[in-house]
């Protein structure tokens, strides 16, 4: 099984809700998953839904809520670096099929971490994970190395 990149932004919503459904179907077809949420740290109804499945999906988040307005503080940075470190070992342990980096675009254009970081992700992923990159705000260069671009818009 080959696995693709996937990309999903655009300013519409339903880019993690997008990501998430893929997950459902890969754990019905018994695959591991594993889901690095960047920017998030709220205990959400989606959160609660996937411990069901907790056997096959995990999920982490790498955040420190919404910092909108403000620029990211130290913090910040640094929980998105760690979740960074995290995606990486699960990708390079080969142990989870599909690798989901929730909010990971606008992670990017934020400056919790760079293009070159994610490029290499994907560089240097196995070819049998599927990994799949959310946010709004993909770079070009993420854009190019994917396998699928979805953009959602508004209305």
């Amino acid at each position: 099984m080959r696995g693709y990149v996937h990309v999903y932004t655009g300013d519409g919503k339903g880019k993690t809700a997008a990501a998430l459904g893929l997950a459902l179907r890969a754990a019905g077809a018994g695959l591991k998953i594993y889901i690095a949420q960047f920017l998030k740290e709220k205990d959400n109804d989606e959160i609660k839904a996937l411990r069901r499945f907790s056997d096959l999906i995990t999920v982490e988040q790498f955040g420190h809520g919404g910092f909108g307005r403000r620029r990211p503080a130290s913090e910040d940075i640094e929980a998105a670096r760690k979740g960074l470190e995290s995606v990486k070992n699960i990708v390079n342990q080969g142990r989870h099929q599909v690798v989901i980096l929730d909010e990971a675009n606008l992670a990017v254009s934020y400056g919790l971490f760079s293009i070159d970081e994610i490029v290499e992700i994907i560089d240097q992923k196995p070819d049998d994970i599927e990994l799949v990159i959310t946010g709004r705000a993909a770079a070009p260069r993420i854009i190019a190395k994917a396998d699928l671009v979805s953009e959602w818009s508004k209305g």
